[in-house]
C-alpha cells in the first residue's frame, strides 16, 4: 500500500458536484450564446467586401482646413467635457465615498444605502444618462458634462470607499483614542495613507472620462461625437475617417499623460 505521504499533490483542486454542475451550466449558456449571437464564419466572409467597400470611401481622411478647424474646436470642447465632468465627480466623489465606506461612514449601518446610490450610479450606462440630460437640460456641452460627473462618481465613488476601508487602522485608533472627530480622522489618518490610490483612481476616471466623452455627441451631449454622427448621416465618410483619427490621438495622448502621471507618483 502507498503511503499518502508519498504521493505527489494533484495538480488540479478536485471540484464538488455543485461546482461541477455550475460550470456546466455556464458552459452550456456560453454555447447557446455563441450560437445564437456570435456571427458565423459565412457571416463573416460575405461581411469582409463591404467592409473593404467601406475602407475605400473612407480614405484619403479629409484634411480641407476649414474642416480641420471645425473638428478641432469639437475636439477642445470634448476635452473640456471630460475634464470637468472628472474634476466636478472626483470632488464629489470623496463625501460620497466616505459615507459608504464600511466602519469609517458617518452613517454607521447608512453606508449600505449609499453603496446602492453608487452602484445605481455605475449601473446606468453613460448613454443613457447623456439622453437623461439632453432631455431635462437640452443639447449641448451641459448635458455631457453632467453625465461624465455622475459616470464619475460611480467609477471613482466606489473604488475611493473600497481604498478608505483598507486603510490603516492603527493611526485611525490613536486619533479616536484622543477624542478626534470622524472627520478629523479622515483627515489626518486615513486621506494621507489613501492618497496614492486616490490620485490613481483619479487618472483612470479621467482617461475613461475622455473616451466615454467621445461618444456622448452621438446622443447630442456635445463634443467631437455630434460631427461623427453627421458625417455617417450625411455618407461624408472621408470626413468621419478623419474624425476617427482625431479621436485617436487625444485618447492616445491622454493615456500617455496619464501613464507618466501615474508612474511618476508610484
Amino acid at each position: 500500500m502507498v503511503d499518502q505521504r508519498l504521493q505527489a499533490p494533484d495538480r488540479f483542486r478536485r471540484v464538488s458536484a455543485v461546482n461541477f454542475v455550475l460550470l456546466v451550466v455556464v458552459g452550456a449558456a456560453i454555447l447557446v450564446s455563441m450560437g445564437q449571437v456570435a456571427p458565423s464564419p459565412q457571416q463573416l466572409a460575405q461581411g469582409l467586401p463591404g467592409m473593404a467597400n467601406l475602407i475605400g470611401r473612407m480614405l484619403p481622411p479629409n484634411t480641407e482646413p476649414d474642416f480641420l478647424a471645425r473638428i478641432t474646436l469639437r475636439m477642445i470642447e470634448t476635452f473640456q467635457i471630460a475634464l470637468v465632468g472628472a474634476v466636478l465627480g472626483i470632488v464629489v466623489s470623496l463625501p460620497i465615498a466616505w459615507c459608504a465606506a464600511r466602519g469609517v461612514s458617518p452613517l454607521g449601518r447608512g453606508n449600505i444605502v449609499v453603496k446602492a446610490f453608487i452602484s445605481f450610479l455605475r449601473t446606468v450606462p453613460d448613454l443613457v444618462w447623456a439622453l437623461l440630460f439632453v432631455a431635462s437640460i437640452g443639447l449641448g456641452a451641459v448635458a455631457g458634462t453632467m453625465t461624465i460627473m455622475v459616470d464619475t462618481i460611480g467609477f471613482c465613488g466606489r473604488f475611493f470607499a473600497e481604498a478608505m476601508e483598507d486603510a490603516e487602522k492603527e493611526p485611525q485608533e490613536a486619533l479616536a483614542a484622543i477624542g478626534a472627530s470622524r472627520p478629523s480622522i479622515l483627515i489626518g489618518a486615513i486621506l494621507p495613507d489613501i492618497m496614492p490610490s486616490l490620485i490613481n483612481s483619479s487618472l483612470f476616471a479621467l482617461e475613461k472620462a475622455v473616451r466615454s466623452s467621445v461618444v456622448l455627441g452621438l446622443v447630442g451631449a456635445g463634443g467631437i461625437g455630434q460631427e461623427l454622427k453627421v458625417a455617417f448621416d450625411l455618407f461624408q465618410y472621408r470626413n468621419a475617417s478623419m474624425i476617427i483619427l482625431a479621436i485617436f490621438a487625444i485618447v492616445l495622448l491622454m493615456e500617455v499623460c496619464t501613464d507618466k502621471l501615474r508612474a511618476r507618483i508610484q
